[in-house]
């Protein structure tokens, strides 16, 4: 069964579905979780109390795409281009680990402001 997910971000809400990666399995045992967003570009992230090591890490990720990045333990939430990006790709920072899916418009994250609360729970 997938792990359903859903994401608040101010008054925002989008549905999400974790992957089967180790990974998301400990980023689904630490729910919920609440912290304050950051934004780079189109990307939401934010520290999380889990520490992984990367999973087949990726420098370019999809639309919607959720990720970990070890660096900085933090959960990213991907609904378009970063200042690292090249063109249309969608690129983090450094390699992340993707650990899910946003079902749906991912683009509603445009509305996102950093310092925003956000939370994480399962559904």
């Amino acid at each position: 069964m997938p792990k359903k997910i859903k994401i608040t971000a101010g008054s925002l809400v989008v549905d999400a579905e974790l992957n089967d990666t180790r990974t998301a399995s400990a980023v689904w045992d630490a729910l919920p979780i609440q912290a304050n967003g950051s934004t780079w570009g189109d990307e939401v992230y934010f520290r999380i109390p889990v520490e992984a090591e990367l999973e087949s890490g990726q420098e370019v990720v999809e639309l919607g795409d959720l990720g970990y990045w070890p660096p900085g333990q933090a959960f990213c939430l991907f609904f378009g281009p970063t200042p690292a990006s090249q063109g249309d790709e969608i690129r983090p920072a450094s390699e992340v680990t993707v650990i899910g899916k946003i079902i749906g418009d991912s683009g509603v994250l445009k509305g996102v402001s950093s310092g925003s609360s956000v939370l994480i729970e399962p559904v």
